[in-house]
This record gives C-alpha cells, sequence and structure tokens, in this order.
C-alpha cells in the first residue's frame, strides 16, 4: 500500500471514531428519555465493529490483489 493509502484509512478511522460519540448524543437527545441509555450504547457498538469490517475489507484487498 502507498504510504498516502495508509495516511488516509488512518484519518478516516479517527474521525470515524470522534463522529461516534457525537451521534450517540445527538441520537440521545432525539428519544424518550427513558430510551436515552439504549441508544447511546447502539451508537457505541459501533466503536467496535468499525475496525472489524475495516480490518476484514483490507485483508480482503490483500488476499485478492495477489
Amino acid at each position: 500500500m502507498d504510504s498516502g493509502d495508509i495516511a488516509w484509512m488512518l484519518t478516516s478511522t479517527a474521525l470515524v471514531v470522534f463522529m461516534v460519540p457525537g451521534l450517540a448524543l445527538f441520537y440521545g437527545g432525539m428519544v424518550r428519555s427513558k430510551n436515552v441509555l439504549n441508544m447511546l450504547m447502539m451508537n457505541m457498538y459501533c466503536i467496535g465493529i468499525v475496525p472489524v469490517v475495516g480490518s476484514w475489507s483490507l485483508l480482503h484487498r490483500q488476499l485478492t490483489r495477489r
């Protein structure tokens, strides 16, 4: 991979990780008070899913290049 590709992937990942808590608070403000914790946790699960999907796609890309 080119160094520019790696820099872009790291930058994009950092932006998504910083975006998720903001979206969690935004969506938490849009639901009733009894559902706020559930909405916050659903959004925080994205932090665990994004690295898995990103790693899978990078691995798939590397395996198909050869």
